[in-house]
């Protein structure tokens, strides 16, 4: 079984974000939208809703028109492919290369594959710079821009929201609290702040962990899970921290899947 996490720039229309989620059908898990970011995470099952997803975003947006304070290279910014149960980071990448394959080929958009072979911020910081895409056009779409299709074990995106509305804080704060486990951010998120991290391996450094970190350099003023997370990293945590972390059991990858049967 894989799960995709399909990020979509797209946070803040409803209507839209409404057709994207009915796009994905019974194969979603769970759905984030934030409008500051513009931005909708989609945690879905299979290689069937990505797609669908996908040719619902390139013909609903145009990334020539977007705003939000989140990095991204196109309208369909990344998919990555996680395994789950017996899948392996193998199966995941071959899901993700005939997801370029079919982007390229039916969408007309060109893709860029990370994974063991280069990571996301890789492919941010070199896209048609120093990268090539590979697969697709040599330009970018014009309305969708380029797709970052990855291979990825699971992680946990989760963001703390600082006390203090201090922009350069926060980004010294992210600077401070990156490293081969987390990557993070700070960015200014409407009239707050926030470092927002990927904790790329949830297992070393939890959500737990990644707010002690943070509150060692700054006043944590409250925590945001962004999609699901998985019941192995949930049971690490205190469940007395659970309210402070945004972290439930309902919340879990496997509670969800156990509610949404087998994807199409």
């Amino acid at each position: 079984m894989l799960e995709c996490v399909v990020n979509v720039s797209e946070g803040a229309d409803a209507d839209r974000i409404a057709r994207l989620t009915r796009a994905a059908g019974r194969d979603l898990l769970d759905v984030h939208s934030d409008p500051h970011h513009n931005r909708s995470v989609l945690t879905l099952l299979g290689e069937a809703a990505p797609r669908r997803v996908a040719a619902e975003a390139v013909a609903l947006l145009d990334i020539g028109a977007h705003r939000g304070v989140h990095p991204r290279i196109g309208v369909v910014d990344v998919v990555p492919f996680v395994p789950l149960g017996d899948s392996t980071l193998t199966d995941a990448e071959a899901a993700r290369d005939r997801f370029l394959a079919w982007a390229a080929t039916d969408l007309g958009v060109p893709g860029f594959a990370y994974g063991r072979e280069r990571s996301l911020p890789d492919v941010r910081r070199g896209a048609f710079r120093d990268l090539a895409p590979d697969a697709g056009p040599a330009r970018p779409h014009p309305t969708a821009g380029a797709v970052a299709v990855g291979a990825r074990e699971v992680l946990v995106a989760w963001n703390v929201w600082l006390a203090d509305r201090d922009l350069e804080r926060a980004r010294q704060v992210a600077a401070v609290v990156r490293g081969p486990h987390v990557r993070a951010l700070g960015l200014q998120v409407g009239e707050r702040v926030q470092v927002s991290m990927n904790l790329v391996a949830p297992h070393e450094v939890g959500p737990a962990d990644a707010w002690d970190a943070v509150a060692a350099h700054a006043s944590a003023a409250g925590a945001e899970l962004v999609g699901l997370v998985p019941a192995s990293v949930l049971d690490r945590v205190d469940p007395e921290r659970w309210s402070q972390l945004d972290l439930d059991a309902e919340r879990t990858i496997e509670a969800r899947i156990a509610r949404a049967g087998t994807p199409d």
